[in-house]
């Protein structure tokens, strides 16, 4: 599916767009302000735009009537196929990938699996428990990020050196009650690839001052730095662009997406993880990319839409 150049929004002529926001999840927030964004743009568009805020208990009720749901939750109940599989029961269609993809993205330990079986470059990673070898898997695999495996936005995430941080790192970790994985820890620069239809969007690599490119980096502070399109050249920004969508494919995503991805000392590229739901908040990265590729943020918006709608009659 190609990005198409005139999005068609027709198929929504008289009938409200609704964008759900907001949600129960740690990553609430951050939905909040990406939603706010994305009404902004519908507006924009002349759009009849109704904000959803799916932790209402009336939320379902808000939908009668909308031709399309522009899912702007991060995290569970919003981007892990809950949400995507209950409005496609209702009829209603939506933005992104559907139940399988959005699932498969959400469970960072089955995403890594899954790859690792098929040969998509990931670095080593191992799942924890309350009975996990902390001494042997640092043995093995040296420093590692610690990390919920379905929350995003980094958070719950904590670097580890030796056994006591890492125990102490899983604990904090499992209070998300998702499961905990710890991935080997990749010396290098981090980069994200968005994904529009077929398309990968020039890359962008971060910079902060922060040991990781955590949760402050990300959504609150005005120092991480953005290089976009980055500082690769012609044939790496390819490589990278076809290791991103080979990743995103393999889960099953569809629309759009990132994909991040770190790059280690001897010049490979290891994808982390797939948003099915990235940010759009003004610090997002999905939108700068888009700028790069001279896309306003309501061409993007109507981009997306456009193309979940040929998603869901193509089937």
């Amino acid at each position: 599916m190609s990005v198409n150049l005139e999005p068609d929004l027709t198929p929504l002529a008289g009938k409200p767009v609704a964008v759900l926001l907001g949600g129960k999840s740690a990553e609430r927030k951050v939905s909040l302000n990406s939603g706010a964004t994305i009404v902004e743009a519908l507006r924009a568009l002349n759009l009849d735009v109704r904000a959803v805020d799916t932790a209402d208990d009336s939320w379902i009720d808000q939908l009668h009537g909308v031709g399309f749901a522009f899912i702007a939750l991060h995290g569970p109940g919003g981007e892990d196929g809950t949400i995507q599989g209950a409005l496609q029961s209702m009829g209603i269609p939506y933005s992104g990938s559907g139940v399988l993809g959005s699932s498969l993205a959400m469970d960072k330990l089955r995403t890594k699996q899954l790859w690792q079986g098929v040969g998509v470059s990931t670095g080593a990673f191992v799942p924890l428990a309350e009975d996990s070898d902390w001494e042997g898997i640092i043995e093995r695999l040296g420093k590692v990020f610690v990390k919920p495996a379905c929350e995003g936005s980094s958070i719950g995430m904590t670097p580890a050196t030796n056994a006591l941080t890492l125990k102490a790192a899983y604990r904090a970790a499992a209070e998300y009650g998702t499961g905990v994985i710890a991935e080997q820890f990749i010396d290098g620069p981090e980069y994200t690839v968005a994904i529009l239809g077929d398309q990968a969007l020039p890359s962008i690599r971060m910079e902060t001052d922060n040991e990781f490119y955590d949760y402050e980096a990300k959504y609150l502070s005005n120092d991480t730095r953005y290089q976009c399109p980055s500082d690769l050249d012609e044939y790496e920004e390819s490589q990278l662009a076809r290791l991103a969508l080979r990743a995103f494919d393999t889960l099953g995503c569809e629309v759009w997406g990132r994909v991040d991805v770190m790059r280690g000392a001897n010049g490979r590229f290891y994808v982390l993880e797939v948003n099915t739901v990235p940010g759009m908040t003004s610090h997002s990265l999905v939108p700068m990319a888009a700028r790069a590729a001279h896309m306003t943020i309501e061409s993007l918006v109507a981009h997306i839409i456009s193309l979940s709608l040929e998603q869901k009659r193509n089937g």
